[in-house]
């Protein structure tokens, strides 16, 4: 069988690790600037894509996220909130992702004078207004960020508990790792876990499996965000992996915030060979200039992953969604249907 574009493109995927504001249209961008008018770098589709887009040359994840500045200063607004999660839905529903769950942090668009619940329902109405056009079914993750202070991460937690029935599935704990360690926002995730909420925490990226570990054992990460580092601490990897713990990773923002030195250090494939619950994602869309199917891709091209191998990495993303059981089973059994169908039928050959 050969993985094409074309017939990556056509499986149904699942995404779940993919930020709002790094995964915008650039044409989008401009609009918004001119009818707010937003001062920009650039106002050229081409030119300003050469600015966000932080390519291969990104020195460190410092350097990746400067681009937010500029995508988040067009995200104020109700109306332009709405329009980036309907139109990232749209790009998902494209190349078939049937399942996205999108993250952002709301504390980041409120300077338009958009309160902290306007800001969430904005994201809530375009995410419902994307399943009724779309075959596509939407989760939304509220992040808090490790360099706020943590009352900052507590006033977050509080809205993701009162949008827990809406839309909101889930809480994430985002930023730079080094020297902001997730347990100093323990009292945010105290308020999560009581509340029965999901977490996903981003960890091992940046910094070494101590971060992974403060994630797993002092906020109660469900899953975790990347991981790359995992692999420096055997013991901990086989913790992940005998509680099933979903490892969010994506390959070509790993390579660009140099989280991976090259391709060939990457421990995706050690990982999934070990039996870990590797799940595939593009994290920013624009930033990283990916797609699902592009990720997907270059798992095929720089780590040899087999059909065989490729429909269960699909397979964990849905296993690993932050949705009820019952809805979970109703969709892995159209995937798996679909699957079988594309000759990718899931047999009991993998734990």
């Amino acid at each position: 069988m050969e993985l094409t574009r074309e017939f990556i493109k056509s499986l149904p995927k699942a995404e779940l690790h993919c930020h709002l504001d790094g995964s915008m249209r650039v044409e989008t961008i401009i609009d918004l600037a001119i009818k707010n008018k937003i001062d920009l770098p650039e106002k050229d589709p081409e030119k300003l894509k050469q600015i966000l887009e932080v390519g291969n040359n990104c020195k460190s994840l410092t350097d990746y996220l400067r681009p937010f500045d500029i995508t988040c200063s067009v995200l104020q607004t109700k109306d332009a909130l709405e329009r980036a999660t309907y139109e990232l839905a749209e790009d998902c529903a494209d190349e078939n992702i049937r399942y996205l769950e999108i993250r952002f942090s709301p504390i980041l668009h409120v300077n338009g004078g958009l309160s902290l619940s306007k800001v969430v329902e904005a994201v809530l109405d375009g995410k419902s207004r994307a399943e009724k056009k779309f075959n596509i079914t939407i989760g939304i993750i509220i992040c808090g960020l490790r360099h706020l202070s943590p009352e900052t991460t507590d006033i977050l937690a509080e809205l993701c508990v009162a949008y827990k029935n809406y839309g909101v599935v889930g809480f994430d704990l985002a930023g730079a790792e080094k020297n902001y360690p997730a347990k100093d926002h323990k009292e945010a995730f105290y308020l999560i876990i009581n509340n029965n909420i999901n977490t996903t925490v981003h960890a091992g990226e940046a910094y070494g499996p101590e971060s992974i570990h403060q994630a797993l054992h002092h906020v109660r990460a469900n899953r975790i965000g990347h991981g790359t580092r995992l692999k420096e601490d055997g013991d901990l990897l086989n913790y992940v992996n005998d509680h099933r713990i979903p490892l969010e990773m994506c390959i070509t923002s790993n390579l660009q915030t140099k989280a991976i030195e090259s391709y060939s250090r990457h421990p995706i494939r050690f990982y999934f060979d070990m039996g870990l619950r590797v799940t595939i994602n593009t994290d920013n869309r624009l930033i990283s200039k990916t797609t699902l199917t592009d990720e997907y891709l270059l798992a095929i091209k720089e780590f040899n992953f087999t059909p065989k191998e490729i429909k269960y990495l699909i397979t964990n993303g849905f296993k690993s969604a932050f949705l009820p059981l019952n809805q979970k089973v109703k969709l892995l059994r159209k995937v798996t249907q679909e699957l079988k169908e594309k000759g990718l039928e899931i047999q009991r050959d993998y734990i």
